[in-house]
């Protein structure tokens, strides 16, 4: 395992080594701070036919960002999250995902992220993360 933070948060959904159904997201840190993933969906995924599910895009961009704070070695939640949809992304495409801190104050994290296919952002977020302590990751 690569991220910082991240010894306890095996089950996680989307990047949990140790659960059976998480969606196996591993993220690398970049030379501009910001973190990245690729992903390739299918069609247990869908939500209309041939296109992922809008709540898998929105966690994919979600965990993007917590794993941008891990590899800084913050650990928070998530305190709002807006997402806004560009395009259908289909299930069976390789995507990127990217995500970098935009802001921080005191126990109050910005950050942002994006869903990329052939270099098209398909998706992109904004989110806002508040430090908790004692926050077993």
């Amino acid at each position: 395992m690569n991220q910082k933070g991240k010894n306890q948060h095996n089950n996680c959904i989307a990047c949990g080594e140790d659960n059976p159904f998480s969606l196996g997201l591993s993220f690398t840190l970049l030379d501009n701070q910001a973190v990245q993933a690729s992903f390739v969906g299918n069609s247990y995924l869908q939500g209309y036919e041939g296109i992922l599910h809008g709540g898998i895009t929105s966690t994919l961009l979600d965990s993007a960002m917590v794993n941008c704070l891990f590899l800084h070695n913050i650990k928070a939640l998530t305190a709002d999250l807006r997402v806004r949809f560009l395009h259908a992304i289909p299930c069976n495409t390789k995507m990127v995902i990217t995500a970098w801190i935009t802001c921080a104050v005191s126990s109050l994290y910005e950050l942002k992220a994006e869903v990329k296919i052939n270099g098209k952002i398909m998706a992109k977020a904004r989110g806002k993360f508040m430090v908790k302590e004692g926050l077993r990751v």
